[in-house]
């Protein structure tokens, strides 16, 4: 063979070869997606159709290891997930249920258990990244210190979960007494006296409870707050700093705390607070708000009434309770807990386990989420069924804004949308432009009517004592140290709260009181506040 036509074959050859490692690499399709998921008694994700929308729009299957509603057993069985090395592809949660913190995504993503999402965004996501690029403050809540994205949390821009700390009251019960709403702590007490022992619900049996609560809705900060400012909005907000004059403080080791400490464990001495309201779920809770036969629960410490009752009820019960402004305290304090409604750290989550091509699918699978589209589908399920475009003569939630379009009551037995879990982008102009019934106790004005209840709370937070511990970032080298710390002052406060309130420790002991100061000390509180003094002062 010549040496030209050796010379040729070569180079064509080489040619083939070149062009072969140009030829872009085929993208690896996913199969299944496994999903780690909250859901509440009445929903299957599995059967839900936006679950099968996705799986046509992504061609994959998505299978579900599924938790409660309840915030105790969903962080408990999370943290089982974690621990058993069995993991998900992908936790997709709620943060009012449970969610990953900022400190446990930057410990995870330093074990190389969580993927950082940067990449994935900036190549699959367009929808994520345009929404995080024109909206500051979601892109803050979402990025850790070191500027990768461990986890994205949802942004709810919503009204009335910035007021987490509200009393519903039964006012039922109140106009058949010849009562008023009480607007302050001695009122409080004479009215919940009133329900305790004038037979309100009618049965002639000695069964109301004058005031509930549960570990999901706390009962200590309405009440706190006519004493001192409680910054806890929730058991995802469960942080008691504070700002005094530029200065981060503990608010359990102020007077204040006390003399409410005082005030609450006097309603519990006379029987006036249900004994379960520390420790029962909310479920356990709904359940005495649902009992059949008269109603037994005269008030609770919930974010809205639907959390106490079943919305709807052949007896309209769940019309008779109205929220109560915030108290004023003996000294004038009138305070209201704010909370940002969207949380940092990351309900969404894609785990190590998961491979490249599954990564992609369930990114995309977010994108989708965060389109109006896939936010109305995956919120409220089909059109016809769990929503409807809007109508003429629909008013908006906020009566500024054209009506968009409005949410239907589902059918019983029919599967609706994934709920709360696909809220990853609910703005306030997609919240707002809902429609809402004019007539707030019919279900289809339920949100208007907590929009108005809302503004009995709007603006009585006290705003220059407010620690915005979803804006604080805290150093990687700190954050073990911090979240150590943090758990163990926020345990010791919730039992010795619940200690004083109850009678196990007396709150008008001195030496009582200064043995729980103490304690804070020995578990490291200076150095707590010194770790989010220097945070806050970075801001």
């Amino acid at each position: 063979m010549s040496v030209r036509v050796v010379a040729a074959l070569t180079a064509g050859f080489l040619a083939l070869v070149a062009c072969s490692a140009e030829e872009p690499k085929q993208e690896q399709k996913a199969s299944t997606i496994k999903i780690f998921a909250q859901q509440n008694a009445d929903q299957h994700l599995s059967k839900s159709p936006f679950t099968k929308r996705l799986e046509q729009k992504l061609g994959v299957t998505l299978t579900f290891e599924t938790t409660t509603w309840d915030s105790a057993s969903a962080k408990e069985k999370r943290q089982i997930s974690l621990a058993s090395g069995d993991l998900p592809d992908v936790y997709m949660l709620i943060p009012w249920v449970d969610g990953f913190t900022q400190s446990e995504l930057i410990r995870l993503g330093k074990q190389g258990v969580v993927v950082p999402l940067n990449d994935l965004i900036d190549k699959y996501a367009p929808n994520v990244k345009k929404t995080l690029d024109s909206i500051p403050d979601f892109k803050r809540l979402a990025t850790a210190p070191d500027g990768k994205i461990y986890g994205m949390p949802q942004w709810n821009d919503c009204f009335h979960c910035s007021y987490a700390a509200k009393l519903w009251m039964n006012s039922a019960w109140l106009k058949k007494l010849g009562l008023k709403q009480p607007t302050t702590p001695d009122e409080l007490r004479e009215v919940l006296q009133a329900f305790k022992t004038k037979d309100p619900n009618g049965n002639g049996k000695a069964d109301e409870i004058p005031m509930s609560a549960s570990t999901a809705n706390p009962l200590l900060p309405y009440l706190m707050n006519a004493f001192i400012y409680d910054p806890q909005g929730s058991p995802d907000y469960g942080s008691t700093l504070a700002v005094n004059a530029g200065k981060v403080q503990l608010q359990p080791m102020q007077p204040g705390w006390r003399e409410g400490l005082r005030y609450i464990a006097g309603l519990y001495k006379d029987g006036l607070i249900d004994q379960a309201a520390f420790t029962q779920n909310g479920d356990a809770m709904k359940a005495k708000g649902d009992k059949a036969g008269a109603a037994i629960v005269g008030s609770a410490t919930v974010m809205h009434p639907a959390q106490l009752v079943t919305i709807g009820q052949k007896d309209r019960r769940d019309r008779d309770y109205d929220a109560v402004a915030p108290l004023t305290g003996p000294s004038g304090t009138q305070y209201a807990t704010y909370t940002l409604p969207s949380q940092p750290g990351g309900t969404f989550v894609i785990t190590s386990k998961a491979s490249e091509a599954t990564q992609i699918a369930a990114i995309k699978m977010l994108d989708y989420i965060f389109t109006e589209e896939g936010h109305r589908y995956g919120e409220f399920g089909e059109e016809g069924v769990g929503w409807e475009k809007a109508s003429p003569g629909d008013v908006a939630l906020d009566e500024s804004l054209k009506p968009s379009f409005k949410t239907l009551t589902q059918p019983e037995g029919v599967e609706g949308g994934w709920g709360p879990a696909a809220q990853y982008n609910s703005t306030k102009e997609f919240r707002n432009a809902q429609v809402a019934s004019t007539h707030i106790y019919d279900q289809a004005g339920y949100e208007r009517r907590l929009f108005k209840a809302t503004e009995l709370y709007a603006g009585k937070e006290p705003k220059d004592q407010i620690f915005p511990v979803w804006h604080i970032k805290i150093a990687p080298e700190q954050a073990g140290e911090l979240a150590t710390l943090q758990t163990n002052i926020d345990n010791y406060v919730n039992q010795s709260s619940l200690q004083f309130v109850t009678g196990q420790k007396n709150i008008n002991d001195d030496a009582a009181w200064q043995a729980f100061l103490d304690g804070l000390n020995g578990l490291g509180v200076t150095r707590y506040l010194q770790i989010q003094q220097k945070a806050y002062d970075a801001l």
